[in-house]
Formats: C-alpha cells, structure tokens, sequence
C-alpha cells in the first residue's frame, strides 16, 4: 500500500470508529519453497507464509488479538455465499450497481436473517442492533 493509500486507509478507520480505536496490522511474508517443481504445481499453489510482522496502527491493541481469521473467514463466507466472489467463474457483475445490490443483500441476510451457529442468533440481535430475525420481506421492504 502506498503512503497516500495507507493515509486515506486511516482517515476512514478514524471516521468510523474515532480516534480512541486500538488498530494494529499484520503482514504476512509469502515466499516460495526452494526446490523443483513443475508449472501446475507453481500456478495453482499458494504461496507459503514465510514470517508475519505486527504493527500498531492506532491505540493499544493487545497483540494476542492481532489476526486475520475473521478476515479470512469473512472473504472465505462471501466467495461460498455470491458466485460473483467464487475464483474463475462466469456469474461476475455487468455493472457496479449490479454488484454493489448483490453484497448490501449478502450482508443484510447475513447479519439480520441468519441465525449463526455459534451465536444461536443473528449477529445484529447479538449486537443488540435487531430484537428478531428479519424475514427477507422486511428488507425488501426497505426499497421503498
């Protein structure tokens, strides 16, 4: 990420959350194995993680916490949920407005419809945003 980019990065985490947030990052540092191998194994294969470096951003973060589970899980959840996500697939999105629709639809059903495993509720009842599973007619009925 270029300095400018990491600026505006910041200045949206600040706007969204305020200046007393605890942020750190983590970078991982990906290589290759030494040693033969052949071109389908190099194409299809990801690289290995070599090392990961922890930076604070912002605040006090307690390093403990610095990850990129929920990161990962949350790309693994959209690229299962919306084919327009899904490696090597003809369902991409025509127009921006036709993917920006897809993912505000995702997000409302996963957070407000969905009742998730570990919670035994809806995200948004865990945050106390919803007091009840929404049915997929009350967000339709937001369009209105």
């Amino acid at each position: 990420m270029t300095t400018d980019g990491l600026k505006t990065y910041l200045s949206a985490v600040e706007d969204a959350f305020g200046s007393e947030i605890d942020y750190a990052q983590l970078h991982k540092i990906y290589g290759s194995e030494i040693g033969p191998k052949n071109n389908a194994e190099i194409r299809y294969s990801p690289a290995q993680c070599m090392g990961a470096r922890k930076a604070v951003i912002s605040g006090q973060p307690d390093y403990r916490h610095v990850s990129t589970s929920h990161t990962e899980r949350q790309n693994l959840s959209m690229r299962i949920g919306m084919r327009r996500f899904t490696r090597l697939t003809n369902a991409f999105s025509k127009k921006l407005e036709n993917l920006e629709h897809n993912v505000a639809l995702y997000f409302m059903h996963y957070n407000f419809c969905r009742i998730h495993q570990t919670l035994r509720v809806t995200p948004a009842m865990e945050a106390g945003i919803a007091g009840h599973v929404w049915t997929m007619a009350e967000i339709v009925s937001l369009l209105d």
